[in-house]
């Protein structure tokens, strides 16, 4: 009997002197035409990027979809939150390594830009040893009070109250990050010997998941607290996996981590294939973390594009529009990375 494990059949063969012997057979992935429609949306959705990134505000794409709903951008770094997150919480100046991981938690506990404007507003520097639970909650519990928005709409935070027992999530979440400053996380993180590894750590702690763990170490990783490859890792979050479902009728018998990886080795062919000419981030390839996302975006994109094709959660509306934000983005990014000084208009690679 073939018993499929990760896209490979185990096949039982016997020698002439009947002693068994296995052979790897492996198989292959059974692309749905939402396979095409996830390289053709990364690539427009690109465009779209390069066009605003270039002064282009008006007629981006004459995609209606994309003209109608809210997408992230191909490129995970390059969103409003991740932009905002490296430049103004992570490369500042005058912070230690404690400040810019309690700095990272705190923002991305909200991933919300106006939420912490509000709290740094009123608090003035945020550092680490400054770190008042109560008065953190109040200045929130009073935001929420007025009911202003405190947490984005990207997913969806654990309320924390069976591990913290507090009514208020907000308030579970900043015993949280309390919680996990005094166990040493910085220590540990800077001592990690892989993304992974940071990954595990985060998993540890009350409340946080598989998929907030890897956001939490894609991020972290945004520093120079640590300095891993971001092809050295992943992990599928829900949405990623509805979007691998959608584009290959036999992802079930593969891991969904091992086909985000076959999307990022296959990503030039892909292209060119479809006469595509994808315009990278300034000579830097999708990385895991982007193809993750690119099918998270796919999922809910075909949901319009192919409505034939539902996925077994059952969604079939996209639930957020797109809403024009005429604040600029001065694009920064990590500059391990290498690319700031390549941010030129018309220089694409």
């Amino acid at each position: 009997m073939d018993y499929p494990i990760n896209g490979m059949n185990l096949i039982n063969l016997y020698d002439s002197k009947g002693k068994k012997m296995v052979i790897i057979k492996r198989k292959e992935l059974k692309k749905t035409k939402v396979y095409d429609t996830y390289w053709k949306f990364a690539n427009e959705r690109q465009n779209i990027f390069i066009r605003k990134f270039e002064g282009e505000e008006n007629n981006l794409t004459e995609d209606k979809i994309l003209q109608e709903y809210k997408f992230t951008n191909a490129y995970r770094a390059s969103d409003r939150v991740s932009q905002y997150l490296i430049r103004n919480i992570i490369y500042q100046n005058g912070y230690s390594e404690e400040d810019i991981i309690f700095r990272i938690l705190l923002f991305k506990t909200f991933n919300n830009i106006d939420t912490w404007k509000k709290l740094e507003n009123i608090l003035g520097k945020i550092v680490y040893n400054e770190y008042d639970i109560e008065r953190y909650g109040k200045l929130l519990n009073d935001y929420y009070m007025k009911g202003e928005k405190l947490y984005s709409g990207a997913y969806i935070m654990a309320s924390g109250k069976t591990a913290f027992g507090q009514e208020r999530k907000f308030m579970n979440h900043l015993m949280l990050i309390d919680y996990m400053m005094k166990d040493n996380i910085t220590k540990k993180i800077v001592y990690s010997r892989s993304l992974e590894e940071v990954y595990h750590l985060l998993l540890t702690y009350p409340t946080i998941g598989t998929f907030l763990a890897y956001q939490y170490a894609i991020d972290i990783n945004y520093s120079e607290l640590i300095d891993f490859n971001e092809m050295e890792f992943v992990v599928a979050g829900p949405g990623a996996k509805a979007g691998i479902r959608k584009c290959f009728s036999n992802s079930e018998e593969y891991s969904k981590e091992y086909i985000i990886k076959y999307m990022c080795e296959h990503q030039e062919e892909e292209f060119e294939r479809l006469g595509l000419k994808f315009k990278t981030l300034w000579g830097r390839k999708l990385q895991l973390i982007d193809c993750q996302n690119i099918f998270c975006e796919t999922d809910k994109y075909s949901r319009v594009k192919h409505p034939d094709i539902i996925d077994r959660d059952g969604r079939t509306r996209i639930k957020q529009k797109y809403r024009i934000n005429k604040e600029k983005i001065n694009y920064f990014y990590p500059p391990k990375w290498g690319i700031n000084n390549k941010m030129t208009k018309g220089l694409w690679e």
